[in-house]
């Protein structure tokens, strides 16, 4: 009998390779066996030799390795001489992994997901508490109780999270501290160990109570989605009890004191009434500036205090458009972003910085180009701490479209390039798809025409890497045709 030794109870990095030197070796699983850290071997065990130098590697499928690390994560006895026997099998039966009737398989797929199921559960149930770290620094920590060897498969999830803090997570086997740059996994703790309440428990507690909705409440899958085994480690879960005693007269109040709803027609009616509200035109700007603005400096100026629709409240400033005033093409983006409503300019964000590679690609020079938006204010959703981009509606176009028009009558572009179907709907005052006027001249009058294209940011949004891919090449291929309609906005060699 031959004995690999690990370091600890879920080392996949030591039992890898060891089973491809057992593998080398022509070890069978049943004449192999595994000990962690200062256990004893058998009385008859042998240590693992050394592999031969010119040993050939172990070919497997490419899901085996990420599939084997979870294996050597469940807390069987028999772990790591199983997830060895399935890679012993594996040699003369390529597709075993693909046969769901095997037993050894059955048993496997069994316990990755045991596995997977527990690293959720510790992901969704740490508590961290603050205490004092003797320096007047803070540090966070949490106490659990896994079933498997979970902690080194589920501490870098906790390191990207919560990268700004240094936090420690105590178990009765494995403990892992982060201190903002590395993880360093520790012995475990006991229960006496873990911290008591924090001065922000009682916040939370509150918070939890004002969300419990009484009417969706459904106990059995409650307890099979988050088992008592996690209660005591949760300060929430001495509320459930009196919540769920009291959770049938809440839902009778809530019924009785429950609002009535205005009719769809009345809703549709209202939303009329504020586009039109909000559409107030050319009239609206121009008693809020004082009369008609001459120049681009001035409608600059004047734009400074539109409050031609509601965005202009909560949005840091007016994000109006940048470049020469006889600039022969136009660049028309949705509306400003997060970045731009601080900045106060036009696409210098994520997008666009998008935007600005395809110019780069296209060998167009951005500064001889007015780059301008639809909709002048940043509209948006907050979330926690950051503000979500939220897309302009009918009435918020047709409101900003004044500024447009005046842009566009000041400047007299040869060229507008609309940025998306925002931005083609505000040029030409109605809808229109991107597939169906993409890459292609349309005449607006006599000396303008229009391009339509995509907004940078659809790129930005793309998850598959080779469809990002073409878009992009489509993108720039679009920024091609601005080059070759107005060759003099080339790139000065």
């Amino acid at each position: 009998m031959h004995v690999a030794r690990l370091a600890c109870s879920a080392d996949f990095d030591g039992w890898r390779p060891a089973a491809r030197t057992a593998l080398a070796l022509s070890i069978p699983p049943e004449a192999l066996s595994f000990v962690v850290g200062d256990e004893a071997p058998g009385l008859f065990a042998e240590p693992l030799p050394e592999a031969p130098a010119d040993a050939a590697q172990p070919t497997v499928p490419k899901a085996f390795p990420d599939f084997a690390k979870k294996l050597v994560c469940h807390a069987d006895a028999d772990r790591f001489v199983f997830a060895y026997r399935l890679l012993w099998r594996l040699q003369t039966e390529k597709r075993l992994l693909e046969i769901a009737s095997d037993p050894d398989v059955l048993r496997a797929t069994a316990m990755e997901k045991a596995v997977r199921r527990d690293s959720h559960k510790m992901k969704a149930f740490v508590r961290f508490r603050e205490v004092e770290d003797g320096e007047g620094g803070k540090h966070y920590v949490a106490w659990f109780e896994p079933f498997h060897h979970v902690v080194e498969l589920t501490a870098p999830f906790f390191a990207r999270r919560f990268a700004g803090m240094v936090w420690t997570i105590l178990t009765p086997e494995r403990s892992v501290h982060w201190d903002g740059a590395e993880l360093a996994f520790l012995p475990g703790a006991t229960k006496d160990m873990r911290p008591q309440d924090d001065d922000m428990e009682a916040l939370w507690l509150t918070y939890y109570a004002s969300i419990f909705n009484p009417a969706r409440l459904k106990v059995k899958a409650m307890q099979a989605e988050m088992p008592k085994k996690y209660w005591a480690n949760m300060p929430e879960t001495a509320l459930i009890k009196p919540l769920v005693a009291g959770a049938e007269a809440a839902a009778r109040r809530m019924i009785a004191t429950a609002p009535t709803l205005p009719s769809l027609s009345h809703e549709r009616r209202m939303e009329r009434e504020r586009m039109a509200e909000t559409s107030t035109g050319p009239d609206h700007a121009a008693d809020m500036a004082g009369e008609r603005p001459t120049t681009i400096a001035a409608a600059r100026a004047a734009a400074k205090s539109c409050k031609a629709c509601p965005l202009w409240e909560p949005a840091t400033q007016t994000v109006f458009g940048q470049g020469p005033d006889d600039a022969p093409v136009i660049f028309v983006g949705e509306q400003p972003g997060d970045q731009e409503d601080i900045a106060g300019e036009p696409l210098v964000g994520p997008a666009g910085k998008v935007f600005d590679q395809a110019l780069a690609a296209a060998g167009i020079d951005r500064r001889q180009g007015y780059v301008t938006n639809a909709v002048k204010h940043f509209k948006f959703v907050p979330r926690g701490k950051r503000r979500i981009h939220a897309k302009p509606n009918a009435g918020e176009v047709k409101a900003c479209r004044w500024w447009l028009d005046l842009e566009r009558e000041l400047i007299k572009p040869k060229l507008i390039v609309a940025l998306g179907a925002t931005a083609a709907q505000a040029v030409l005052g109605r809808s229109v798809t991107i597939r169906d006027a993409r890459s292609r001249l349309i005449d607006l009058d006599e000396a303008t025409k229009l391009l339509v294209t995509i907004h940078p940011s659809y790129i930005l949004r793309l998850p598959d890497e080779a469809v990002r891919a073409r878009e992009s090449e489509a993108f720039n291929a679009d920024m091609a045709m601005v080059l070759d309609f107005l060759p003099e906005l080339k790139l000065a060699a």
